[in-house]
């Protein structure tokens, strides 16, 4: 990945200022990626309700202007870089300077815009939905820069493409975020994502890959740096660097009667990793626990260039006795018999430093029921029969046991310019998964099951699937999976929803567009008539998903998150789904009423009652 200029973290300090003045922060931001231009709106207020009547939208009055109106205090067009600047940029390094005015009629230009919210915590969807209201009035592509309350960053942009069924007009397609950057603090990621973003950096990838340096080829870089797809094949080749290293340079259990190669160790440790590492962005695992100076003050012996104790000591007892033990069972093992095989018990104590301070910073994570952090360990002894997988034994720092030394993985491969926190620290990870029309430029938790499959594929080379045949575990791809969940979908709809016109075909088509996510913003109840659109929300509240091979859950999720887009676009309003759900809590309430049982009677009636206060701000839970 690029390295970043140190200016570009002097350019958001500036965004960080408590009395920064947004519009010339964010021009001097953009203005170190290289991206300015004398071509400026004279005259701007700033205020929004001026910035909605200046520049109006095909369809004034919308939820999704309102919800702008609401939560924006200002918004300041910065300037625009036409088709001809950017040639004579990139074409001869030089700043061409132009004294032609604002004009919203070159199609081929960009517009560079920020935006005051007045509220912390944006969610992904909010942003993606203030992108669009504000790129709808626009022909040309516009980036923008939002500050939060509080100051955290974000740049949007979003796709373009010609409608499906009208050529002459563009659609707005998915739109891409460079989100929660703080400016006083910036993650070293987001630095890296800016300095691609940079115009010098998109001019090399231009002449790289045959572009013109023109607004066309621009854009092309431009939507190539924020492509998360091109982010995950960089992070895996990393990833499978480190993994070859991890394999030649760990030591875990051999002689034994179950054993198993190295690659199958470090792909269970870079799985379980992950995991950790996407529950750690919830604030789940206590951050402490990775950075390598605190770790120092944790462990008596931790050595960067000869040492290995930060496996066992710390992830070892992460791994099996806090995520895989409920918390209040969590304690150190003791010699008995009766706990010093018990995989839930915490080890190594005579390696902390400060055992009561790294237990406290185990007791913020959760206990996680899956499997993942199962010890594969058995509980009898190696003398009596048994077993070492994961070898989680104070035995292992014993000299003169069984298992003195049997697993040894260097501190090394964790930390220093080549460990695999280091390599994570370089990326940004984030909990929610990006779908066609949201995409933030980070990591997602579809990662976990790609990069297991791949990493499977890696322990046998020459026969690629054969590790994933005898472990049945295979990967879909999410194109694949978002076909089969709207196949079936439209299938199970069209089953239960009567045309009006007696069109079964047309019925499954306009169904397919319902579903469509590159047809998300895009109004569809003009497709179904007022009967057809009351039985395909009946139909979606009655549908039960079953999935009898679940892996990940990309099935089931996928059609939970189509089914919400389908409700979003055919009862924008939820007058509808509001309706159907207050009928069928009456029939409850009157099924309730009718049992002689006081108890039950009761119980049912407070449960259709917390149903509706627990989801009464939650989409999913107001729409399924």
């Amino acid at each position: 990945m690029t390295e970043p200029d140190a200016t570009i973290r002097d350019a958001l300090a500036s965004l960080a200022a408590g009395d920064a003045l947004l519009p010339q922060a964010a021009t001097q931001l953009f203005a170190v990626l290289g991206y300015r231009s004398t071509r400026v709106l004279e005259g701007q207020s700033g205020r929004v309700e001026d910035f909605v009547a200046q520049f109006p939208a095909p369809t004034a009055g919308t939820v999704s202007e309102h919800n702008l109106q609401n939560h924006a205090t200002a918004v300041h067009i910065l300037f625009q870089v036409t088709d001809e600047e950017i040639n004579e940029e990139l074409s001869h390094s030089g700043q061409v300077t132009l004294t032609e005015n604002f004009d919203t009629g070159l199609n081929k230009s960009y517009l560079f815009l920020a935006v005051e919210l007045n509220q912390p915590g944006v969610s992904r969807s909010q942003y993606a939905e203030f992108t669009r209201e504000i790129n709808k009035r626009f022909s040309m592509p516009a980036f923008l820069l939002f500050r939060a309350e509080g100051g955290l960053v974000t740049l949007a942009f979003v796709q373009r493409r010609r409608h499906k069924r009208d050529e002459q007009r563009h659609v707005l397609g998915s739109v891409s975020l460079i989100r929660d950057i703080d400016p006083a603090n910036p993650h070293r990621a987001h630095l890296e994502i800016l300095a691609e973003l940079s115009l010098t950096s998109r001019r090399d990838w231009m002449g790289s890959h045959n572009k013109p340096f023109n607004f066309d080829g621009l854009l092309a870089a431009l939507l190539a740096s924020l492509d998360t797809q091109e982010l995950n094949k960089r992070f895996y080749k990393d990833l499978f660097g480190w993994f070859n290293r991890a394999v030649a340079e760990a030591r875990f259990p051999t002689d034994q009667r179950r054993t198993l190669p190295p690659e199958e160790h470090v792909i269970r440790l870079v799985t379980r990793m992950l995991f950790v590492w996407f529950i750690k962005e919830k604030g789940l695992v206590d951050e402490d626990l990775f950075i390598e100076e605190q770790v120092r003050s944790l462990l008596k012996n931790y050595d960067l260039a000869q040492g290995d104790s930060y496996y066992r000591t710390v992830l070892q007892n992460l791994f099996f006795a806090t995520l895989n033990t409920e918390i209040d069972k969590r304690g150190f093992s003791a010699t008995q018999q009766t706990t010093h095989r018990d995989f839930s018990r915490y080890r190594y104590q005579n390696e902390m430093a400060n055992s009561e301070k790294l237990l406290a910073l185990f007791k913020r994570t959760p206990f996680i029921n899956g499997g993942l952090f199962d010890c594969l360990d058995s509980f009898d002894s190696t003398s009596a029969g048994g077993y070492r997988i994961d070898c989680f034994s104070d035995n292992v720092t014993v000299k003169g046991r069984r298992e003195y030394g049997m697993v040894s993985v260097p501190d090394k491969l964790f930390f220093g310019n080549d460990g695999l926190v280091t390599l994570f620290n370089r990326y940004k990870f984030t909990v929610e998964e990006n779908t066609p029309v949201e995409q933030e430029v980070a990591l997602d938790p579809e990662l976990l099951g790609r990069v297991f499959e791949n990493l499977l594929a890696a322990v046998n080379p020459e026969t690629k699937d054969s590790a994933r045949r005898k472990t049945g575990s295979y990967y879909t791809p999410r194109l694949v999976v978002d076909y089969m969940v709207e196949e079936a979908l439209v299938a199970s709809l069209a089953s239960k929803v009567q045309p009006t016109a007696g069109d079964a075909k047309f019925l499954c088509d306009r169904l397919h567009y319902l579903l469509d996510y590159e047809d998300a913003f895009d109004d569809a109840q003009d497709l179904f008539e007022h009967t057809e659109a009351e039985a395909i929300v009946r139909a979606i509240a009655e549908l039960k998903v079953l999935d009898p091979a679940v892996g990940s859950g990309a099935f089931p999720m996928g059609a939970l998150h189509t089914l919400t887009l389908a409700l979003r676009r055919l009862d924008s309003d939820n007058q509808r789904w509001k309706a159907l759900q207050k009928e069928i809590a009456t029939k409850r309430a009157a099924a309730a009423f009718d049992t002689s049982d006081q108890q039950n009677r009761d119980e049912e009636l407070q449960d259709i009652s917390a149903t509706f206060e627990r989801y009464r701000d939650s989409d999913f839970g107001r729409k399924l």
